[in-house]
């Protein structure tokens, strides 16, 4: 009974303590509770990827990935509109763009990977036709809340 209770306490981050069933164990600032911690915004979400270039440990969030996608497709675009204007059919500068952006595209995905328990060497999968639907599956599934293999839960470049 008191190892199930314990086990409860730990899955729910709630009080052990007689009385103070339902309150949380800590309510200060800085305490990690729910996720709440791992909520990245647009402009961040660029920020960390350039932050974190090349890192291919630690985690990343379905917000930092997504958000990563969204600029990279944006920027991409502009890029390919001013090279239409510019140099006619030829996309210089959306391919200095790609190839800029080759590394932490993998990085942050091999990151994403990792939030839910997989290696960042499934990103591998991706050139048969069936892995592609595979990894869209991963990208979208929601992370661990827990400490898995790969690290603790938080985003990872944050301080």
């Amino acid at each position: 009974m008191a190892n199930a209770r314990l086990l409860r306490s730990l899955r729910t981050g709630r009080s052990l303590m007689p009385g103070q069933q339902g309150k949380i164990m800590s309510e200060s600032p800085t305490s990690i509770v729910g996720r709440d911690h791992r909520n990245v915004g647009f402009v961040e979400a660029f920020q960390l990827t350039f932050k974190n270039y090349a890192l291919f440990s630690g985690r990343s969030s379905r917000g930092a990935f997504w958000f990563w996608v969204l600029w990279t497709i944006i920027i991409s675009g502009v890029l390919g509109g001013i090279d239409s204007v510019l140099f006619g059919k030829v996309g210089y500068l959306q391919g200095l763009w790609n190839l800029a952006t080759l590394i932490p595209s993998i990085a942050i995905s091999a990151r994403r990977l990792h939030d839910v328990g997989r290696s960042g060497w499934w990103q591998l999968i991706g050139f048969t036709v069936i892995g592609l639907f595979v990894l869209l599956y991963w990208y979208c599934k929601p992370g661990q809340e827990q400490t898995n293999d790969f690290g603790a839960d938080v985003e990872a470049g944050r301080a």
